[in-house]
């Protein structure tokens, strides 16, 4: 008994399998021998997994850049600054111009009394700057005021192939030294060693002791036009009028909250600040500033994944459309298959099966499309792209879900046929 009943289950499922089988079969050979109406019956599920694939691979590799290029502070850095770095409305900002500056007192203070503090550095940004060495000129390049605490917290982006970096006794007395990004040593120094000559930043002169090396570029931006001078000597160039960063170092991750609290304790007491008042500076980290880049990709990413939405559907209502063709052309082979023994499942299953095999072709189309489309833009733009594996399987899942969701229609309208009928049509 217990042999019929096993033998029984595995005749069942081996018909299941030839079933799924033949129709996967019948679906491809259907697409094959209509070339021009597949084409037209996948394009919108095409489109639609190739936009959110090429989408996904393009946010992602964006995300990891920006992560490790952009706002590399490290885990365990924060950032004190008058307001946000990348403020998010025009009220915010208007808010923090009225705020005090922070100034190198505040940095000085900072650096003598946290004690949580593994390190704090001082930073003062003057873009667009004209650096000229004899008759050879470079304009935009970013001049960096900093001290040597800061130069140690991103050392690994500014390490020298030559020279050295500035002392705490150049910062004391605002010497004229400055280090400077390989784009100045291609365009100013071509042919010269750069060491012990005299730079010029617009018009101010300073000797260059060190020479950074080749960083390459971030989203087209040139990362090496730069130059490196004591926060003093920026200062004594342009003036103290505008606010400075601090940064401070917590030592490791786990004890950054503390760090923010004690910074933010030091200030509050400098400032004189009322135990309700709200904080008239800003305090930020790398997941601050990660926050808030995904907020913006994450944006971009539902926009693409709306309108891809419209595609798939669209996509859906064209294969549902097809696959009523496909009934009223296979109304006879319907009916004779009902007639030699084929139930309602096995005709409801076959014509799924074939509805959701046209999807999954088209999601397999969309996702070497996506892929393709988004390394195409990572050729020829500065964007970079990662494929993630995830984003491949669900664009296949989601491609082959439309197809059975469509598909039910047209599959119960053959499984209901009645074989006397569907065997007299012509």
């Amino acid at each position: 008994m217990g042999s019929c009943v096993t033998y029984n289950h595995m005749t069942m499922a081996n018909r299941a399998t030839m079933a799924l089988g033949e129709a996967v079969r019948i679906a491809a050979s259907s697409l094959w021998a209509h070339k021009m109406r597949s084409v037209l019956t996948l394009l919108g599920v095409v489109i639609g997994v190739s936009a959110v694939i090429a989408v996904i691979s393009l946010v992602q590799g964006a995300n990891t850049y920006v992560a490790e290029k952009i706002f590399n502070l490290g885990t365990d850095v924060l950032v004190l600054s008058r307001g946000p770095a990348v403020p998010t409305n025009i009220d915010d900002f208007l808010e923090t111009q009225k705020r005090k500056k922070i100034t190198l007192e505040d940095y000085y203070a900072l650096r003598d009394r946290c004690t949580h503090c593994a390190g704090v550095g001082a930073a003062f940004y003057r873009p667009n700057v004209e650096t000229k060495y004899g008759m050879n000129y470079l304009r935009d390049t970013l001049l960096r005021g900093w001290t040597p605490s800061t130069i140690a917290m991103f050392g690994e982006d500014y390490e020298l192939t030559a020279g050295r970096h500035m002392t705490e006794l150049e910062v004391t007395r605002s010497s004229s030294v400055c280090a400077i990004g390989w784009d100045l040593v291609e365009n100013l120094f071509a042919g010269v060693d750069p060491l012990g000559k005299e730079l010029r930043l617009d018009g101010d002169p300073c000797e260059i002791i060190g020479v950074g090396k080749k960083l390459g570029s971030a989203l087209g931006s040139s990362r090496d036009n730069w130059v490196i001078i004591p926060i003093t000597t920026l200062q004594k160039m342009y003036g103290t009028d505008q606010s400075i960063r601090v940064f401070a170092k917590a030592g490791n991750p786990e004890a950054l909250d503390a760090t923010m609290d004690q910074v933010r304790q030091i200030m509050r007491g400098r400032r004189h600040l009322p135990y309700a008042a709200k904080d008239d500076f800003t305090i930020e980290t790398q997941e601050s500033f990660l926050s808030i880049w995904a907020g913006i990709s994450s944006g971009f990413f539902a926009v693409t994944v709306a309108i891809a939405s419209i595609s798939l559907v669209v996509g859906g209502i064209v294969i549902m459309n097809i696959m009523l063709v496909s009934v009223n052309e296979r109304t006879r082979e319907i009916g004779l298959r009902k007639s030699v023994g084929a139930r309602r499942a096995d005709i409801l299953l076959q014509f799924l099966v074939e509805s959701a095999t046209i999807a999954a072709i088209g999601g397999l189309w969309g996702v070497l499309l996506g892929v393709l489309l988004a390394k195409m833009v990572s050729w020829v733009t500065p964007l970079p792209s990662a494929i993630q594996t995830w984003s491949v399987v669900a664009g296949l899942s989601v491609a082959t879900t439309v197809g059975l969701f469509f598909g039910i229609y047209p599959a119960s309208k053959a499984a209901r046929l009645d074989p006397v009928v569907a065997l007299r049509a012509e």
